[in-house]
């Protein structure tokens, strides 16, 4: 991962943010230079996973850059080619399916856009109460899509939540790799 111009976008899965944010860490570790990114939401909201200033210190400490979390400032990804690969992780409904759909409307999807634009791979892990149901579509057309590729995921709680889909956080760096090769890492699903 040395030298290796990794965007990390977060969007609004705060359930997930104390699974993805050590993985941020072991990116840094491996000597990946990180651009972090937020969606609006996932920068400005407090809830009762943590305050959004406390997960914003601790990301830009980690990185050691600020925080892109409007679209303005992730537009330049595109012209100036700041990223090899883009990971968006959590991933939430709400962004899978405006990736599928080409809105870009935030700054995690703007920063997509970007990259696509420059036929760099964009890595999604996803979050989402939904996946097996609403956003089950979006995951079909985005799994067809040239340069998009996923981190291995699986069911949340089948039994309680029989539709949620959470990414294996942990599998980020070796799915980095493969996207970066150009090949989506098997298996895709897990138990």
């Amino acid at each position: 991962m040395n030298s290796v111009r990794v965007g990390f976008a977060m969007c609004g899965s705060f359930c997930t943010f104390s699974q993805v944010i050590p993985q941020i860490e072991h990116l840094k570790d491996a000597g990946a230079d990180i651009q972090p990114i937020m969606s609006e939401t996932a920068y400005s909201t407090d809830t009762r996973f943590g305050n959004s200033i406390d997960f914003i210190h601790k990301i830009e400490t980690i990185c050691q850059k600020p925080i892109i979390h409007n679209i303005k400032s992730a537009e330049p990804i595109g012209p100036k080619k700041l990223l090899d690969i883009l990971v968006v992780a959590p991933c939430t409904g709400n962004t899978l399916s405006k990736i599928a759909n080409a809105i870009t409307d935030s700054s995690v999807t703007m920063a997509v856009k970007a990259n696509l634009r420059n036929e760099r791979p964009v890595l999604l892990a996803v979050s989402t109460n939904d996946g097996l149901s609403s956003s089950a579509s979006s995951i079909g057309t985005l799994l067809c899509k040239k340069n998009v590729f996923f981190v291995p995921f699986r069911q949340d709680d089948p039994y309680n939540k029989p539709r949620s889909l959470v990414a294996y956080f942990e599998q980020i760096i070796p799915s980095i790799h493969n996207a970066l090769d150009g090949r989506q890492i098997q298996p895709l699903l897990c138990k």
